[in-house]
């Protein structure tokens, strides 16, 4: 398995190269963002954007907040958005972009650790993917976990989440199968939870309902909740939070 292309993108740091990559999913072209290490790959981080089509787009100065000088940082498009062909099915077909392209990664770097980090809209595209790809770890920052609470808390994305699903009730089957947390158990990969309390866009009852999940069943996890921050952390927490998040990724790889 590989990409079908590489692009270099004018995106220029000392320690990665950036690139446009293209590769295949369901006879689909689909497009991400690829920053590799000049140094040897030790570690794979996959980052899931929030929001759909150009709002929450992937953006280079996000990803590179989770590398370092042996860390390759990946983020699909998604299908539909940014120049990949199909059309957006919002945790639907589209879970697809992301597995093809964690497997393609693990084909290229075998045996090494593989960390997600599912942002906003992200997040619930985590939960649907991470253990079919046998993530190392799962970091949900921000992060829907349950598409019913979505519908019901932001009346404003209900016309969206029609369009895109259905209604809940009568394309119930439609919601249940974007259901994550029935297939998260005790021998599912460890999450970590970050949200802030303020948080306007995806309230933190997702955050505390997926983590009385995890500890009914038993899940190795942790939680970051930080007091005063929205969805976008100020910079300063975010920083400390970063540092916490690339701690978490070292003990699970131990």
């Amino acid at each position: 398995m590989d990409f079908l292309s590489k692009k270099r993108m004018p995106v220029f740091f000392n320690d990665h190269l950036t690139e446009e990559v293209i590769y295949e999913v369901d006879q689909l072209k689909l497009r991400g963002l690829l920053m590799t290490p000049h140094k040897d790959v030790e570690r794979i981080v996959v980052y899931l954007r929030g929001g759909k089509g150009q709002v929450g787009k992937v953006r280079p100065a996000r990803m590179s907040q989770f590398k370092n000088n042996n860390t390759l940082v990946f983020a699909p498009y998604y299908r539909g958005s940014n120049g990949s062909e199909g059309r957006d099915r919002f945790c639907g077909d589209d879970l697809n972009d992301v597995v093809v392209g964690i497997n393609i990664l693990k084909a290229l770097y075998p045996e090494i650790p593989v960390h997600i980090v599912g942002f906003s809209r992200g997040g619930i595209q985590g939960l649907l993917t991470y253990q079919s790809v046998n993530a190392t770890s799962y970091i949900i920052w921000g992060g829907v976990t349950d598409l019913l609470m979505m519908y019901e808390e932001r009346i404003d994305l209900r016309n969206m989440l029609k369009r895109m699903i259905g209604h809940p009730k009568k394309q119930s089957e439609e919601y249940e199968q974007r259901n994550a947390l029935k297939h998260i158990h005790s021998d599912s990969p460890p999450i970590l939870i970050v949200h802030g309390d303020q948080d306007k866009q995806v309230n933190i009852n997702m955050a505390y309902h997926l983590e009385e999940h995890l500890k009914k069943e038993q899940v190795k996890y942790r939680t970051i909740y930080e007091k005063g921050e929205g969805h976008v952390f100020r910079p300063k927490i975010e920083q400390q939070t970063l540092i916490k998040i690339k701690n978490w990724m070292y003990e699970c790889e131990k």
